[in-house]
């Protein structure tokens, strides 16, 4: 039961990422909520098998990593298994617009996307650095969704010849586990003020005006991505809608044709475009304060990923978590908890 709450923080909010990555941070939890555990050792295995990239400066062109799935804020989630803070991604590339010695930026993306607080600001500070220094942002190999919305307000948009951008749309879910409460049998009761205030809990079925509110909320945030996607690419929000993608990711020659990107490149010709042409200047420039935050994280790493997002809730952690067992904290039936683990390796790996 102590798992509601969680599954309601993940599924109050919505998301532009890609589907089967949020598919994957709703499978952990409902494995955890089940009594599951993904072991603590195998998060660390992921975490130390993947070291952290620090933003680094070639002659005069700052490269800002922009890897893992995005988030407002820096977190346990950040720290242990990967992403990208929106806030402390904008404090760095303002140092980089402000820093005298740094001729252009490269904003190099590998994201599949994250949750939508904080991207519409973050996508205004890129935007509004136009023109001061070029900002270039670079698909190396994923730019989805989130990422996306903050590479197309960029001066240029790069692809490099085996990644993929877009994924543009908003996605949102309710998790019903009113039947799985029955068969445990759990009653949850809520006692509330204010009409709405359990709407859309985890331990009802959703109803259609809560659907409604849901659908709303999903309809908001995709038009203001739309519109951000507009304004960055010098298109109509319409055409943005219709015309790049539509909720799809596309391969790097498709989205230059579609006007989702303006150029294919790897990311050395890139780096050495920038350090050639422009106002680029040669020199050093340390790597940024913030440069700590980002680390890789690979298709196989959203397990650990979203097992953190659910260690985050508790501080500290439940107890003798990296000690205990798999199998100690099993609620549900063996096999129960074993078609959830497939599915998630499944929602991992696929």
């Amino acid at each position: 039961m102590r798992y509601s709450h969680i599954i309601h923080a993940i599924t109050s909010e919505p998301w532009a990422i890609l589907p089967e990555k949020f598919a994957a941070i709703c499978a952990v939890v409902e494995l955890r909520a089940g009594g599951g555990l993904v072991p603590r050792a195998e998060i660390d295995a992921i975490v130390a098998a993947n070291p952290r990239p620090t933003n680094r400066s070639t002659g005069a062109v700052a490269v800002i990593n922009v890897f893992g799935t995005i988030a407002q804020r820096a977190n346990l989630m950040t720290e242990m298994s990967g992403g990208v803070s929106t806030e402390q991604l904008a404090a760095t590339i303002r140092q980089a617009v402000a820093d005298e010695t740094v001729g252009s930026i490269i904003l190099n993306i590998d994201s599949p996307g994250g949750s939508v607080f904080g991207v519409q600001e973050l996508g205004d500070v890129i935007h509004a650095a136009r023109g001061t220094k070029p900002i270039v942002a670079i698909a190396n190999s994923l730019a989805a969704s989130a990422a996306y919305w903050l590479g197309s307000q960029a001066d240029e948009l790069v692809v490099t010849p085996s990644g993929e951008v877009g994924s543009i749309g908003v996605v949102a879910a309710h998790i019903d586990q009113s039947a799985a409460n029955e068969q445990m049998g759990v009653r949850v009761s809520y006692v509330t003020a204010g009409k709405y205030k359990a709407e859309n809990n985890p331990d009802e079925p959703l109803t259609d005006e809560g659907r409604a509110h849901i659908q709303a909320r999903v309809n908001d945030y995709y038009a203001a991505f739309t519109r951000a996607v507009a304004r960055g690419r010098g298109v109509k929000p319409a055409d943005v809608q219709s015309g790049f993608g539509e909720g799809r990711v596309v391969g790097a020659h498709e989205a230059v044709r579609l006007g989702m990107a303006d150029r294919v490149e790897t990311f050395d010709a890139l780096v050495a475009r920038m350090r050639g042409g422009g106002r680029a200047r040669r020199g050093v420039v340390a790597a940024t304060t913030a440069s700590e935050f980002t680390v890789m994280l690979t298709e196989g790493d959203f397990t650990a990923l979203a097992d953190t997002i659910v260690l985050e809730q508790f501080s500290p952690a439940p107890a003798g978590l990296s000690e205990e067992p798999e199998t100690a904290r099993e609620s549900g039936s063996d096999a129960d908890l074993d078609r959830r683990r497939r599915r998630l390796r499944l929602l991992s790996h696929g």
